[in-house]
């Protein structure tokens, strides 16, 4: 593991935290998970952007501006110096005194970490995984916009909780009037009928940069795709479910709530997303 903090970058034991700083003492600030893959940073610019317009949404300044930032990243990717690995880029509000007040912290703190992340095991992945559905909901717009990604994870950490203890894999969760969302650190497509279908941002979900690249992958593959409201209904008569995301990647469901969905196994429109991003990816990153 290799983390650029206090502007330079240092192996991971070595990396301090101030215990002032807002963005552990209250969740202020912002981060990217980003994924790298044949030594390229995937959709790099892509990803800082969507950072840029969360941070502007919650007053939050960049330090050097998205230019500085992308050099971060890619001096850390290359310090790392692994061809596959996890990006974790964190702006939070910075050191200040205790209180919530934001106007108090004089300096953004800029944190990013570069390593190794696996979130299922092969074994998992060829088998497909198991979802429950979480008894808490994802919040509405009007509580925190689901755009925004926050340091304040703790609505998927409860999920993600709550489904290991029942025994699954992942959470759904859904929105305040029972329409599906994400999962706890991922969106959500369903094939039905032939067409390939993810939660709009209304719903509650992220606007994925991998969940982007697969509506495009399947577009052109001559795959229908595009955004819907879906209930929990829409998953048990889909055909084929997976997940998305820059940690996860692409990843099948066999199961909801103990039920099958399809064949109970990943399917062949889900191999083929797989296939199609596999081949994709090192095209759509950055060298470092």
């Amino acid at each position: 593991m290799k983390v650029h903090i206090d502007g330079r970058i240092v192996d991971g034991p070595e990396a301090r935290v101030g215990v002032t700083d807002h963005g552990l003492l209250y969740g202020d600030g912002v981060f990217e998970g980003m994924r790298i893959t044949a030594g390229r940073v995937f959709r790099l610019d892509a990803h800082l952007a969507r950072l840029a317009s969360a941070a502007r949404a919650i007053a939050l300044e960049i330090p050097g501006g998205a230019a500085s930032l992308r050099r971060i990243v890619l001096d850390t990717a290359r310090a790392h110096g692994e061809a596959e690995a996890y990006v974790r880029l964190i702006l939070t509000r910075g050191e200040g005194p205790l209180g919530v007040d934001p106007t108090t912290c004089k300096r953004p703190g800029v944190i990013c970490i570069v390593d190794a992340l696996r979130l299922y095991p092969e074994e998992k992945l060829a088998r497909g995984i198991d979802l429950v559905t979480a008894s808490l909901r994802r919040p509405p717009a009007d509580v925190l916009d689901p755009r925004v990604k926050s340091l304040n994870y703790l609505n998927s950490v409860l999920a993600k909780l709550e489904a290991r203890q029942r025994g699954a894999d992942e959470a759904l969760l859904l929105s305040r009037d029972g329409r599906v969302a994400e999962a706890a650190v991922a969106n959500v497509f369903v094939l039905r009928g032939g067409e390939l279908l993810t939660p709009p941002g209304i719903d509650g979900a992220l606007e994925g940069i991998t969940r982007g690249a697969v509506l495009e992958l399947a577009g052109r593959a001559g795959i229908a795709a595009g955004e819907r409201s879906l209930s929990r209904f829409d998953l048990f008569a889909a055909e084929e479910v997976f997940l998305t995301g820059s940690g996860a990647g692409i990843v099948p469901v066999r199961s909801l709530d103990g039920r099958a969905i399809g064949a109970g196994a990943p399917g062949p429109v889900t191999a083929k997303i797989r296939a199609l991003f596999a081949d994709a990816a090192p095209g759509l990153g950055v060298p470092f």
